[in-house]
């Protein structure tokens, strides 16, 4: 604004004349700009200019991937062995006992029969829980008896046994009839598995229309 007439009419043919000088010689007398970033406002995005040279060789940074490692099947952790295992964790049946017993308290004291029914369901669980680690706890006592009978056997120069599937069932039958007959629950469990082979029977029973 502050140019007169005839500058801006000199500057105009100053800028014709180098344009041709480019166009006719093919060599460019200005160095090219550096890529000019723009901000639209303060808290806007940056624009980077279109008018940025591509680099023939491209820098390529290499990302790390995550690897998930999940310690129960890998190497790194170790071997699981259920008697170590055993051992390291004991604490938590002192817990899971105090806490399945807090939970008896709540319940004779809970009058709300919902809080009721989900106590008693969680308690249920809770038991569960114990009988089936009472049953994993005794079959691996078996199979560690088993393996010292085979060591005794080695060491004496026998040929040492090993037990088939059909072999090891019938021994936790045997354990577990055993176990029942001492509780004083056998009557009912006998009681309970032929209600259940009837209903089995039954089904298989062709019907009265057929």
């Amino acid at each position: 604004s502050d140019m007169s007439f005839e500058e801006l009419l000199r500057v105009q043919s100053d800028t014709r004349t180098r344009v041709h000088k480019q166009v006719t010689t093919g060599k460019k007398n200005a160095k090219p700009t550096k890529a000019t970033v723009k901000q639209q406002g303060k808290k806007g995005p940056l624009e980077m200019s279109a008018k940025k040279p591509v680099p023939f060789l491209r820098q390529v940074v290499s990302v790390t991937k995550k690897v998930h490692r999940d310690p129960r099947f890998d190497d790194l952790s170790g071997e699981y062995k259920p008697e170590i295992f055993m051992k390291t964790y004991s604490f938590l049946d002192s817990i899971k006992k105090q806490e399945k017993e807090m939970i008896q308290k709540q319940l004779k004291k809970c009058r709300n029969v919902e809080q009721k029914e989900k106590l008693q369901q969680l308690l249920n669980r809770m038991t569960q829980q114990e009988q089936a680690q009472i049953k994993q706890q005794k079959m691996r006592e078996r199979e560690l008896s088993l393996k010292r009978q085979q060591r005794e056997l080695a060491k004496q120069g026998k040929k040492p046994f090993f037990l088939k599937k059909s072999e090891k069932r019938k021994l936790e039958l045997a354990e577990k009839y055993a176990e029942l007959k001492r509780s004083g629950k056998l009557e009912s469990f006998l009681n309970k598995k032929r209600k259940r082979n009837a209903i089995k029977d039954k089904r298989r029973l062709p019907s009265q229309k057929d």
